[in-house]
């Protein structure tokens, strides 16, 4: 099994989840394991930063689909940052930026959150 690597950071009321490895069908229950362990907490703004991630396999996006609808009924949501161009290309390919938003860096993706809560005011 390869390895996985979850490493949370804190900005606020936003959890950093830097990812590091493989996101296939070995490693994937790990990252099932930490949004489910977040969404109990009540945390559900969450930015996925992507850049030591090499490749995610269909069941690697199946947790990010799979878990995107309970955090929004939360008023939460999950942030892609910093894909890689291979893993850009199949986040493209299989059009889920339908579903999810990505973003090149890590502060566009909290600035988005502050965006959104800032709308949700006014």
């Amino acid at each position: 099994m390869d390895k996985l690597l979850i490493h949370e950071e804190w900005i606020d009321d936003i959890v950093l989840l830097k990812i590091d490895g493989l996101v296939d069908s070995g490693t994937s229950q790990l990252m099932e394991d930490k949004f489910n362990e977040l969404i109990a907490r009540g945390h559900v703004k969450i930015v996925a930063d992507l850049e030591k991630v090499d490749y995610i396999s269909s069941a690697g996006w199946g947790i990010f689909v799979g878990e995107i609808k309970g955090i929004r009924k939360k008023n939460g949501d999950i942030k892609l940052a910093r894909m890689r161009p291979d893993v850009r290309e199949v986040f493209d390919l299989l059009e889920f930026n339908a579903l999810l938003t990505p973003y090149n860096s890590r502060d566009e993706a909290v600035a988005a959150f502050n965006e959104q809560e800032n709308k949700e005011l006014t």
